[in-house]
């Protein structure tokens, strides 16, 4: 598990704006890019080229409450 103390300092290397785990927490979030950044051995992977797309089913529920 991530420590808040170390999710407070992470920023999407792609925008550069606020993170937040994921639901499961083995990802971190950056919802400005829709991208999702995994966590292997409690290491964030915070690489543009290994994020992956947040799936749409996701957005939808976000959306919709």
């Amino acid at each position: 598990m991530i420590k808040k103390e170390l999710l407070d300092i992470l920023a999407c290397p792609q925008c550069k704006g606020m993170v937040e785990l994921n639901a499961e927490g083995n990802g971190i979030v950056c919802r400005n890019c829709k991208l999702v950044y995994e966590i292997r051995d409690n290491i964030p992977i915070m690489l543009i080229d290994e994020a992956k797309p947040i799936k749409e089913e996701n957005d939808k529920e976000d959306r919709q409450g």
